[in-house]
């Protein structure tokens, strides 16, 4: 695997659910705590906490709180792209840029992330392109189940830890 390029994955799935519910999936704090926050909390760039409904702009900041961790474990980054429809880029701390984008595909939508910029030591090996891919991969069927059959697979309990569902 030496010409593997750890620098980035991308993690694709098809959802039957409407572009624009998938959009505000990932760019509202109730549509990110429906399918993959504990807790989610976006602020423009005059510092203004946006409403649970209110969709990001570019340059909005962020603090992810997953279900199964203390608040003590935030990830915090920018929004470097929001175009309203079908696509989000921002900044996933020190793991890279994430881009999402919604394509169609038949009669359904693909949901798909990239990661990019992922340091490649060994380090950042394991612990970005491999465990990000990993949660990337849970949190994308999370949507899907959530969106197609309501069945919610995150771990809401802190005291098990080292989950795939968490």
């Amino acid at each position: 695997m030496s010409n593997h390029d750890w620098s980035k994955f991308t993690v694709r799935i098809n959802v039957r659910a409407r572009r624009s519910d998938l959009y505000d999936a990932w760019t509202t704090k109730a549509g990110m705590e429906y399918w993959f926050l504990r807790k989610c909390e976006f602020v423009d760039a005059k510092g203004y906490i946006l409403d649970e409904e209110e969709t990001i702009r570019t340059g909005c900041t962020y603090s992810f709180y997953w279900h199964g961790y203390a608040d003590e474990v935030v990830e915090k980054g920018e929004i470097l792209e929001a175009n309203g429809q079908d696509r989000l880029v921002f900044r996933f701390g020190k793991a890279g840029i994430c881009t999402v984008r919604i394509l169609m595909a038949g009669d359904e939508q693909i949901v798909e992330i990239e990661q990019s910029e992922i340091p490649t030591d060994e380090h950042s090996q394991f612990q970005y392109y491999v465990g990000c891919k990993t949660g990337w991969t849970f949190y994308l069927t999370n949507l899907k189940s959530l969106f197609e059959g309501g069945i919610d697979l995150r771990n809401r309990d802190v005291n098990l830890q080292d989950m795939l569902n968490s």
